[in-house]
């Protein structure tokens, strides 16, 4: 008899996590883009360069924390041009001797939102612009900042994130307090998962740095503390609207 007590008590707990939360964005840095070797004496007509394309943290965070898996469509000519990385980092290496456009769909977790982001990124082999002979030690670097901006989230990916450091966080409304957050996925043994951040990554060192990152994420963070701002007045604004109704009525004449 205490099993649909149990179900009542998980159905109420899933109805607060996914509750929307009105005025509040959480934010996801991001950088995506390529980095490309030239293979010098072991070059050929068909591959001259190696190089990987990825979808990382602005800060090398781990993004799988958000992102389920990174779809990359490759040049039609390559085997299997549809890739899927199903777990972070999201990269994949391939070499070749073609620059082209390549499409990302990023899929994020259930909690997150149920529909993919697109991105493009033209691959990148040859330096534009820098004179003397190509280097097989310094590679082409061609990478984009962007933000993943997720508004009205759910309380409980809010909850789920509200620690990691891939996120950017809204200042909550005074007095709003978080439930704890409910395991959507088992347990995982950490000493056999593969880390997803990029910190130590072989490619770390060539990472462009990003001088306006910091402002960037400054701006972000003021934004958000704003909208807040924004929220209070509106629920202040409805207030007086509902004292003003209230003294203009017939009963107050």
């Amino acid at each position: 008899m205490s099993k649909p007590e149990e179900n009542s008590e998980e159905k109420e707990s899933a109805q607060i996590l996914n509750k929307k939360l009105k005025d509040v964005e959480i934010s996801i840095p991001i950088v995506y883009g390529n980095i490309a070797f030239w293979l010098g004496k072991m070059s050929n007509e068909y591959q001259s360069h190696k190089w990987t394309i990825y979808v990382r943290g602005a800060t090398n965070e781990d993004l799988g924390v958000v992102i389920k898996r990174a779809v990359f469509q490759l040049h039609s000519s390559f085997n299997n041009p549809t890739r899927v990385i199903e777990a972070p980092p999201f990269e994949l290496s391939e070499a070749g001797w073609g620059e082209f456009e390549i499409a990302i769909a990023l899929y994020f977790h259930s909690d997150v939102c149920d529909k993919p982001l697109n991105l493009y990124h033209h691959l990148k082999l040859y330096p534009e612009d820098e004179p003397g002979p190509v280097s097989i030690k310094k590679p082409v670097v061609v990478e984009s900042y962007d933000e993943i901006v997720f508004p009205e989230p759910s309380e409980g990916f809010l909850a789920r994130v509200q620690s990691h450091p891939a996120v950017n966080l809204p200042r909550l409304p005074a007095g709003f307090t978080l439930p704890p957050p409910m395991p959507v996925v088992p347990v995982e043994d950490t000493s056999k998962r593969k880390r997803g951040d990029t910190k130590d990554s072989p490619l770390a060192q060539w990472f462009m740095k990003f001088s306006e990152a910091d402002k960037l994420l400054q701006l972000a963070a003021a934004r958000q503390q704003v909208q807040a701002h924004i929220a209070k007045l509106r629920r202040q604004i409805s207030l007086i609207n509902g004292q003003n109704q209230h003294l203009k009525s017939p009963s107050n004449q």
